[in-house]
């Protein structure tokens, strides 16, 4: 698909003019202090081919989910402030549609605020996307994150003005089709976050394409319950063990052989580190153990070909940090490799433990998109571009 995707060199000339830039600037905030700039920094790169082109950028992005109003605490004018700070340049900040100066770079208030980006109706996306087009002369979809959501100013401005792929969408794309179409041998794949239900979907497209699946976090307690173990307080999705168990039956699934537990999800609790069948029915895992990240990082230590998607216990919390910082860095010493960080909280974790970003050879930035994009699904936003 990256080869059908326009770039932004089939724009033609930009020098003068205005370029609509739908960007994924929904970064984590605490109150207005911005914890995580990775996806404001991903913007960086086609923002400034667009500048340095001539042309003037209207960015066009969604903070959280306010539900079709505005709502201060979901306000875009924090990354507004941020992204001047990394272009080295004004941004000008536009709270609505109406107010858009003639300036060099702008941030609109988030597309979110109007219900119609959102809507189920296509016509009511249709005339706000008509509203984001008058803006500008054309459109760069550059907003990974965000292309699998069928949303006004997603695939609906990609029909309402000349359109492309920027620079990041483009890399995300050839990256992904790189584990889809012919990866290089043993590809592994690293699972963790919540619940397997999650990533049902995924496990059944990518399964019969790996060679190994490695499975941690929450997820693999229901795995542990589909081998008949006792997996006390921790996650369990009942409906989910026989589709555990079938997958088990494939030979390729390796998963923990010990646990750290605890009473309570707490930087305090009173933490045990057990084997996976020794789970004190009082008690859930947390994270995976020492010997747990020496047996992941056995297996994957000659892999040619890794993708990583969810941590392997609430590395929020630095007593359960320790499953995901061993993992992440068995993946980092893969030099040979190509590593794909799936976007999320993968890459959040890579960010907040302080794993260097270069020592992988690509970070997503759309941990949804990028999984639909393995399930095999059409995403509305890529679609678009093609279709423009």
């Amino acid at each position: 698909m990256a080869s059908t995707l326009p770039g932004i060199d089939t724009l033609g000339e930009l020098d003068g003019k205005r370029v609509v830039v739908r960007a994924d600037l929904n970064v984590p905030l605490d109150g207005s202090t911005i914890t995580d700039d990775g996806r404001i920094r991903a913007s960086l790169p086609t923002l400034n081919r667009l500048l340095d082109s001539g042309a003037k950028v209207v960015v066009l992005a969604h903070l959280g989910r306010p539900k079709g109003k505005a709502d201060p605490a979901y306000s875009l004018a924090p990354v507004a402030d941020r992204l001047g700070e990394l272009l080295g340049r004004p941004v000008e900040f536009a709270t609505d549609l109406d107010g858009v100066p003639d300036a060099a770079v702008v941030l609109v208030e988030n597309v979110r605020y109007d219900a119609k980006e959102t809507s189920k109706d296509p016509a009511e996306r249709a005339e706000l996307a008509d509203r984001f087009a008058a803006l500008g002369d054309v459109y760069v979809n550059d907003a990974f994150g965000a292309v699998h959501r069928s949303h006004a100013s997603v695939d609906e401005l990609a029909r309402a003005l000349p359109s492309a792929a920027g620079d990041l969408v483009r890399r995300e794309v050839e990256v992904l089709e790189a584990l889809t179409e012919d990866p290089r041998r043993p590809f592994a794949v690293v699972l963790g976050g919540s619940k397997v239900s999650d990533k049902l979907a995924v496990i059944e497209s990518l399964l019969p394409n790996v060679d190994r699946l490695l499975v941690g976090g929450g997820m693999c307690f229901t795995f542990l319950a589909a081998q008949g173990l006792d997996v006390g307080g921790s996650l369990l999705e009942a409906d989910q063990v026989d589709a555990c168990r079938r997958f088990l039956e494939t030979g390729k699934v390796t998963l923990p052989v010990d646990v750290i537990v605890a009473d309570k999800i707490d930087a305090n609790a009173e933490t045990a580190v057990v084997d996976v069948d020794s789970i004190p029915a009082d008690r859930m895992g947390l994270d995976i153990g020492p010997k747990s990240v020496e047996l992941f990082a056995s297996r994957l230590a000659d892999a040619q070909t890794v993708f990583w998607n969810g941590p392997m216990g609430v590395f929020e919390i630095e007593v359960f940090a320790s499953g995901t910082r061993g993992v992440a860095e068995a993946v980092a010493e893969l030099a040979d490799a190509l590593t794909v960080v799936g976007g999320g909280d993968s890459a959040a974790a890579i960010r907040a433990l302080g794993i260097g970003e270069d020592r992988f050879s690509h970070i997503s930035t759309g941990g949804g998109a990028s999984l639909e994009f393995l399930e095999g699904r059409i995403l509305p936003g890529l679609s678009a571009l093609t279709e423009s």
